[in-house]
């Protein structure tokens, strides 16, 4: 959107709130430098907006029609290939597909949000929002994944959750009744 945060790289430091206090102030919000409740907001309605222009990436995915009748702008598909690469790197295509999923199961359910950019910005949602993985670069597979996806392969058969069991600290997730196994991931309801 224009507002260089600088390095991802966890901290919260000079440049990330300068980013943040020029977005409150282009959004008419109170200007403090935190992110709360409204500024999230703000972020999540300005990321959900329609872009007319296609998204530079290895793959060129925006030459398909989504199988699921959603309504997927080219910002999606890069939040998507961002949120596999963040979630997946280094696991089979599978489950590269599979996080893809999740996200759009989550959207057809509607307990998440109403629109992609809610379901991948919800807090605490995905971990590597959370983390600041998702803001590395994706790679082509990340984009075929999404186009895997979007197309109709739900490798999970419906799933809304998923974990790496070896890495999980929400005892929560292991009260949802498990579909699949995938890499080093788990898929859930």
């Amino acid at each position: 959107m224009g507002f260089n945060p600088g390095n991802i790289d966890g901290i919260f430091g000079p440049q990330t709130l300068g980013a943040v206090t020029r977005f409150q102030a282009q959004q008419g919000l109170n200007v403090d430098g935190m992110v709360g409740k409204a500024t999230a907001n703000a972020l999540i309605r300005e990321v959900s907006k329609p872009v007319n222009t296609t998204v530079t990436s290895p793959q060129a995915v925006s030459s398909f029609t989504p199988s699921r009748g959603l309504s997927i702008t080219s910002r999606d598909i890069h939040n998507l290939a961002c949120l596999i690469h963040g979630e997946a790197r280094g696991e089979p295509f599978e489950g590269k597909v599979a996080v893809a999923a999740v996200a759009l199961n989550r959207l057809d359910s509607k307990q998440f949000g109403n629109s992609l950019s809610e379901v991948i910005f919800q807090p605490g949602a995905f971990t590597a929002v959370s983390d600041g993985q998702f803001y590395l670069q994706p790679d082509a597979s990340s984009y075929q994944a999404v186009e895997a996806a979007l197309k109709g392969w739900d490798p999970t058969g419906g799933a809304i959750y998923y974990w790496n069991p070896a890495t999980a600290t929400n005892k929560w997730v292991w009260s949802r009744p498990i579909i699949k196994t995938i890499g080093r991931h788990v898929f859930a309801r």
